[in-house]
């Protein structure tokens, strides 16, 4: 193996920041696009006030959460009847498959650290639109 191919450590600043399929942007961070991770994913998401994501589920990956500043609900369960509110320096675990809508009802921004078993991160995000309007907020 040539020292090119060799797996090594990496730091990752984030800067630039995308759209995910869920309706919120992310700053990037450490995914296999950005470091060539195998099986783990983490970035940092700000929730502006008064926003939230679309409905939706992850396939085939677990994801932690780490709230970092401010608070957000989430909504989740299979018609999104079941909801839990974060405050900074609290964590959520959502496991595969879960559908699930968080949303910053507060008038301060949340940022969270969110970590995911899948290296691609928006693989396996499926979109539940039919879910979207049980959820008032």
């Amino acid at each position: 193996m040539d020292s090119a191919s060799k797996p090594t450590c990496r730091v990752v600043k984030p800067g630039a920041a995308y759209d995910g399929k869920q309706g919120l942007s992310y700053f990037e961070g450490i995914t296999a696009e950005t470091v060539g991770s195998k099986g783990i994913c983490m970035h940092l998401v700000t929730i502006p006030p008064g926003a939230r994501a679309k409905a939706h589920l992850h396939e085939t990956h677990e994801t932690a959460i780490y709230v970092l500043s401010g608070s957000a609900v989430t909504w989740y369960g299979e018609r999104l009847e079941e909801c839990a509110e974060l405050s900074a320096g609290e964590m959520m675990y959502i496991p595969a498959g879960v559908p699930h809508l968080p949303a910053n009802i507060s008038d301060a921004p949340c940022s969270a650290v969110i970590a995911r078993t899948d290296p691609n991160e928006q693989e396996s995000v499926v979109l539940l639109p039919e879910l979207d309007g049980l959820v008032k907020g």
